[in-house]
């Protein structure tokens, strides 16, 4: 698989007004994970709504119809002997025109689900349900998987 590049995308604009993610996602990537993260993703038509880029220890998520950068994550090694990697820090955009934000919790299950669904191909059945829960929505109710394409 291609590694996905900045220039690889039509249009790639950076936050309009963005802040802090905290928490962030505290899942620990293992070093073959944090490897196909860094390949990126590029839509491949108009039913996928994310692009991703890695630049250094850095990810980009990107909405691929605005180009709009929604989500960025700093990766960082974990501690301890596993060799994995964690997000050390993460912000996200909070210009209400570009993404409209639910909290905190949502968006940091939300970045979590995309690493997941998006770059690494998982399912993520319980992140999918635990944002339907931060939403409000009853279990198993919603288009919450809309927004993971």
């Amino acid at each position: 698989m291609e590694r996905i590049t900045r220039t690889d995308l039509r249009k790639v604009h950076g936050f309009s007004t963005a802040a802090a993610l905290s928490p962030t996602p505290t899942r620990e990537w293992t070093a073959a994970e944090w490897d196909r993260i860094q390949l990126g993703h590029r839509a491949r038509g108009m039913d996928e709504r994310w692009h991703a880029f890695a630049e250094g220890n850095r990810l980009f998520l990107h909405r691929s119809w605005t180009g709009h950068r929604i989500y960025e994550a700093e990766f960082a090694p974990a501690a301890g002997p596993g060799g994995g990697f964690v997000i050390a820090s993460a912000r996200v955009e909070t210009d209400a025109r570009r993404h409209r934000r639910v909290s905190d919790a949502y968006d940091a299950a939300m970045l979590e689900c995309l690493i997941a669904s998006v770059l690494l191909g998982e399912r993520a059945d319980a992140l999918r349900g635990r944002l339907a829960e931060l939403r409000g929505a009853p279990a198993g109710v919603g288009t919450v998987g809309a927004g993971v394409r």
